[in-house]
């Protein structure tokens, strides 16, 4: 080896003792769960389930070729499988499906929390505690919305597990799940919080913790801990393309399940408040049309007629930026905030309302069990008038009967889309818009004028109403 070439290495070994040096110690230690385990794992129990199904709904289902696996996988895989099993009671042929989930003691007599995908459906629960015994549980009641089940088994002085607070978790803090991955009793795995107040699709009342620990079928419905071994959430759901885990899991916060829990318990459904409003994501183009400095808030697209929105005064296109002094970052934040109030509560909204900030004051509702769903809208009648040029598309007048229909007062709808601005930005014949450049429209005419006079090479909004729905949309004009 060359002279030059023996100092390098020297120069590269002495540098990497002197940083290790100035490491502190506490810098490459790493957190001891042990304890922790040790204590909470005899409050955490495996769930199964079974359900009643007729012979016929399974006798042609493929059966997975298992003989290439080896003989301890091969034996795993048929303990998950359904078997069938001798109909009961002289009935029909049948057999048991059986369903593996988690839960965990939150009471000395024996409730138990879980998630509700875990129980669904189920003839009979049953809970395997620590010690091998099993217990039939009883659903005290279940929460789809929140994906909540709340169970109980006969039983005092049950070890049950410390609840945190899931509102004082941050990005970046330790966690430990401890489930029955594949059936795996009390099997713990660890990461960290990656994010929280998530928001899933069809999933607005609940803001997920996001973490990146290892969760896979079988984890659900059991318990997330903070460092200190307190429960901050119960693991739900994961994010995958595989249908394994692949770094990316949700909680539901122990307080928003502990606040469905003693509902449930006290009278056996949720009450969850509600504003009767459609919103959406405030972007760039958005906030600029709006006047707001930067995107944020819920920019209202939809509001129900005697809605609490309405009774209170709220306008569609009103931007949200806080409820009850808590601002509004993401549209999203919004529903998390009302669902936790109970209906009858005072909201105090502070708006964007034509470029000026208001205050406005209503009382929530209590949502309702079934939503309404609009129809669609029917074919623009003849009349209608060519708008301007620079937008490329017809209009005519609302009929009486589509204002019925939709519960409008104004708007137009479309009934032709030429090449131009519309077609690029994916408007439709019978889309109906009721707002343009945050104007109210009110006849083929005022939409004309309106159009013939809009900015360019500025964000301009417009409400649109398609199948029922409204949302904004924002263009630019470059001539």
């Amino acid at each position: 080896m060359s002279i030059p070439r023996l100092k390098s290495y020297l120069s590269i070994i002495a540098t990497v003792l002197v940083l290790g040096q100035a490491l502190p110690a506490q810098a490459v230690e790493l957190p001891d769960f042990t304890q922790l385990v040790e204590q909470a794992s005899p409050a955490v129990v495996n769930i199964s389930t079974t359900q009643k199904l007729p012979d016929r709904k399974v006798s042609n289902q493929p059966m997975p070729d298992l003989e290439g696996l080896p003989p301890m996988l091969r034996e795993f895989f048929e303990r998950g499988m359904p078997q069938p099993r001798a109909p009961r009671g002289g009935g029909g042929g049948q057999r048991e499906a059986q369903s593996l989930g988690s839960g965990f003691i939150i009471s000395p007599d024996g409730y138990i929390l879980t998630n509700n995908h875990v129980i669904a459906d189920a003839d009979e629960i049953l809970v395997r505690l620590a010690d091998r015994s099993e217990l039939k549980a009883k659903l005290v009641g279940t929460d789809p919305r929140s994906d909540v089940a709340l169970l109980k088994i006969e039983g005092k002085d049950l070890p049950v597990l410390k609840l945190g607070k899931s509102q004082d978790l941050k990005a970046g803090q330790w966690v430990v799940a401890i489930g029955s991955p594949f059936g795996f009793d009390h099997t713990v795995t660890q990461g960290i919080v990656s994010a929280i107040g998530r928001s899933l699709p069809n999933e607005n009342y609940v803001p997920f913790i996001q973490t990146d620990v290892p969760i896979n079928p079988g984890n659900s419905g059991g318990p997330l801990f903070n460092l200190a071994g307190e429960v901050v959430g119960i693991n739900s759901q994961i994010y995958t393309r595989s249908g394994g885990f692949m770094g990316v899991s949700f909680a539901i916060p122990i307080d928003v399940a502990m606040d469905v829990s003693n509902q449930l318990k006290s009278g056996g459904k949720v009450s969850r408040g509600w504003l009767g409003v459609v919103i959406q994501e405030v972007n760039k183009d958005l906030a600029e049309s709006f006047g707001l400095d930067k995107p944020a808030g819920a920019l209202v697209a939809q509001i129900q007629d005697d809605g609490p929105a309405a009774k209170g005064g709220l306008q569609v296109g009103d931007v949200i930026l806080s409820m009850n002094g808590q601002p509004i970052v993401m549209s999203a934040d919004l529903p998390h905030l009302v669902g936790a109030l109970k209906a009858g509560s005072k909201a105090k909204l502070e708006v964007i309302r034509d470029g000026k900030r208001q205050n406005v004051e209503l009382t929530v509702g209590a949502i309702p069990e079934e939503g309404a769903t609009l129809d669609a809208l029917g074919n623009a009648k003849p009349g209608a008038e060519r708008s301007s040029n620079r937008l490329g598309i017809a209009v005519a007048e609302l009929t009486p009967e589509q204002k019925k229909t939709f519960d409008l007062r104004s708007g137009v709808v479309i009934k032709e889309v030429q090449d131009g601005p519309a077609s690029l930005i994916g408007l439709q014949p019978g889309d109906v818009i009721t707002h343009l450049n945050n104007q109210a429209i009110d006849s083929t005419k005022q939409f004309t004028d309106i159009a013939k006079a809009l900015p360019k090479n500025r964000s301009v909004s417009m409400r649109v109403l398609r199948q029922g729905r409204a949302s904004f949309i924002t263009f630019k004009l470059a001539e």
